[in-house]
């Protein structure tokens, strides 16, 4: 011990073998299990009951909704709340859990046949919502693979090809990703420097992505790169599997002058010109571009120069494995054509659920927040009294549950106008833009209630307050999507600083 207790000189160099030789005993104990540590409240390994359905949203749900709602919650806080937190702090995904998110027969959300659900829009959103009230990287996980992937193989693929490849994905022994976002392009979807090359017998693509979620890992990886002879965007699509050889791809046109939007981690999808789209976009071309033949092909798993490594140091939606993906010289053949895509406009349909459900995540997040907090309040003591006895958390709670009300309403009008075929591109921006700034203020609410256990993983509201941020950026940032809505209800566009007036 004498080594500890003589000072060293102020030049000398600290080493770390010098405090290993010295040091107590007990520094290399492993920490208190958080039970133990903090006994007062506890950890969101046991998740709490749901108690932020204050308003009785519950009865707007069909009994197939409910059932949905009761199915996913039961195996996100048996399976899930146990280990996310040792998970989060690794950054890495439990994939033992994905044969569970299987069994929830989930996956595939709307699409009907082929092992599929054929769930309603609502019952999609309910259960996006219970993915995330639990844990927002199984949410985007199973966002990305649904929504993206699956509905593209159900909208382009062929009969044989559908009776293929959707079954397995609907059970999760395959995963799929969606790739569009850029080093150099985010909210500029339209600037794409990934390139797409004519040559004998096929295509050669060229370029890099970046933010892709499940990339690491998927066995359906959907590309989009510029048709370098007409200079348009085209949509990549490669479909992986572990067990077949063959991948395909979807080439879909879109047009220069799309607005900006932004395509963060997680999703990375082309954002908010899947809706409304006559009086969305109002701009030229699109006219033009549904014209144009989307043409679908099937290449190899192991196509030369296609590469895709995880990106690491992220502080939100740790689980999410997002890569970089790299592409020199991919070669698809032309005889690998599937031709179950005829224009852009069946492109935006694999899109449109998507921006639903993705303003679904916010809301089950803060319903997971407000249920940690009122549990915390109740069993968390200071000057002899719950913390749930002071007026300025009551305040703050039921500040918390009114914007949980109020997101679950908008969230809940989203679908029907979906379902009725009235929501345009406006309609989806306001509600992911407002929700998710709602939800930021709920979380924050959250992390004041917890104090120091705040910001410990253990109680879920550090982590859901990480988590939130990718989402207000992905699938549009806040400002991207106002902007959006602001065209729609005024009629001018206003996403790039203009030289002369727009009117």
């Amino acid at each position: 011990m004498a080594i500890l207790n003589t000072p060293l000189p102020a030049s000398a160099p600290i080493k770390d073998d010098v405090y290993k030789e010295g040091n107590i005993s007990y520094v290399k104990l492993p920490p208190l299990d958080v039970s133990a540590a903090f006994p007062q409240a506890t950890p969101a390994s046991v998740f709490p009951p749901c108690t932020s359905d204050y308003y009785q949203f519950d009865d707007l749900l069909s009994a197939e909704e409910r059932a949905v709602r009761l199915k996913v919650r039961e195996c996100m806080e048996k399976e899930v709340a146990p280990i996310m937190a040792e998970y989060w702090e690794k950054a890495e995904f439990p994939f033992q859990i994905i044969p569970k998110l299987g069994a929830l027969r989930v996956a595939g959300g709307t699409i009907k046949g082929y092992g599929c659900p054929g769930l309603s829009v609502t019952a999609n959103a309910i259960a996006t919502a219970e993915l995330a009230r639990v844990d927002a990287s199984c949410s985007t996980f199973i966002l990305v693979h649904s929504s993206l992937a699956m509905l593209t193989i159900a909208l382009c693929g062929s009969e044989e090809q559908k009776q293929k490849y959707l079954p397995s994905l609907a059970e999760l022994k395959t995963v799929g990703c969606w790739g569009l976002t850029e080093p150099n392009n985010g909210s500029d979807a339209s600037g794409l420097n990934t390139t797409a090359t004519k040559v004998d017998g096929g295509w050669m693509i060229e370029g890099q992505k970046r933010w892709i979620g499940n990339s690491t890992f998927a066995d359906v990886l959907v590309i989009f790169a510029r048709n370098t002879t007409t200079n348009q965007i085209n949509g990549f699509v490669q479909f992986f599997s572990k067990n077949v050889s063959l991948s395909w791809l979807l080439l879909g046109y879109l047009t220069r002058a799309l607005p900006p939007f932004e395509l963060a981690f997680g999703v990375g999808s082309p954002l908010s010109y899947i809706n409304g789209i006559r009086a969305n976009l109002g701009v030229g071309g699109l006219e033009e571009a549904s014209r144009d033949p989307t043409r679908t092909f099937i290449v190899k798993k192991d196509a030369p120069g296609l590469t895709s490594t995880k990106i690491a140091n992220k502080i939100g939606l740790r689980m999410v494995q997002n890569g970089d993906i790299v592409l020199k010289k991919v070669f698809v053949p032309d005889e690998d054509r599937l031709t179950g895509v005829n224009s852009f406009q069946d492109t935006s349909k694999v899109l449109a659920v998507s921006r639903v459900m993705v303003a679904w995540q916010p809301i089950g997040i803060c319903m997971g927040v407000y249920d940690m907090c009122h549990r915390y309040l109740k069993e968390r003591k200071q000057f002899g009294v719950p913390l749930a006895a002071f007026q300025l958390n009551q305040q703050k709670l039921v500040q918390m549950l009114g914007n949980v009300q109020a997101m679950l309403l908008i969230g809940w009008r989203l679908c029907k106008l979906y379902e009725s075929g009235k929501m345009t591109g406006g309609h989806a921006s306001l509600g992911k833009s407002w929700i998710t700034v709602k939800a930021r203020e709920t979380v924050a609410l959250g992390r004041e209630l917890l104090g120091g256990n705040g910001i410990l993983g253990d109680f879920l509201v550090a982590k859901a307050f990480c988590d939130l941020e990718p989402i207000y950026t992905y699938e549009g940032t806040y400002d991207i999507n106002t902007l959006i809505t602001g065209r729609e209800v005024t009629g001018i566009a206003s996403f790039k600083p203009a030289s002369r007036s727009r009117l």
